[in-house]
């Protein structure tokens, strides 16, 4: 038995977040509880309302964690690369990151701001900031740019969703699928940067 002097006496908020993140991706976002998650630190349920309000406060606190580690995975992936490289870099970051943190980027996606001072509005500004990282070198209007972002954001998270699913199961190579698509879209953009 974990007394107060313990591994887990030193427990945080932050702690507490991460170690449920973790849970979601192996569970599934849905099947998060608090019993569960307080079965996975090895404390009573009642314990974890030191550090989070209840549920609700914890699933919004998985998105904001989740959202600032989706944009980082991007930027990291384009840094020094532009057009249809920061594009494919980007774009299969993002894929990498769904198929390895589902429960995390449902978390992600289910989430709304509660308030101007809600911590989830700047992660969704990191993200917008990567997505927009991955266009910038087809040098698109600010009117373009946008159309371009929504189209990316809804192709690969379809993309990305299904795969995650197992949805996939024609046989063929998902790799080559996923790589023809961005090539798709690598041309449709370069072709809107040359008519703008």
């Amino acid at each position: 038995m974990i007394g107060r002097t313990g591994p887990r006496a030193g427990l945080t908020a932050t702690a507490v977040t991460e170690a449920a993140a973790a849970l979601v991706d192996e569970i599934g976002f849905e099947q998060l509880s608090m019993g569960l998650l307080a079965e996975r630190l090895g404390i009573r349920t009642p314990s974890l309302y030191k550090h989070v309000a209840g549920q609700a406060d914890l699933a919004h606190r998985i998105a904001v964690l989740s959202l600032q580690e989706f944009a980082d995975a991007i930027r990291d992936a384009i840094q020094g690369r532009t057009g249809g490289d920061a594009l494919a870099a980007g774009a299969q970051a993002m894929r990498r990151w769904v198929l390895n943190h589902p429960g995390r980027y449902a978390a992600g996606n289910a989430a709304g701001a509660t308030g101007p001072d809600d911590p989830l509005i700047p992660a969704v500004e990191r993200v917008l900031a990567s997505w927009a990282a991955m266009v910038r070198g087809y040098q698109l209007s600010p009117g373009q740019e946008l159309h371009a972002l929504r189209m990316l954001r809804s192709v690969l998270h379809g993309f990305a969703t299904v795969e995650a699913a197992g949805g996939f199961q024609v046989d063929a190579d998902v790799d080559e699928s996923f790589t023809g698509m961005i090539a798709s879209i690598d041309q449709r953009l370069r072709a809107i940067a040359v008519t703008r």
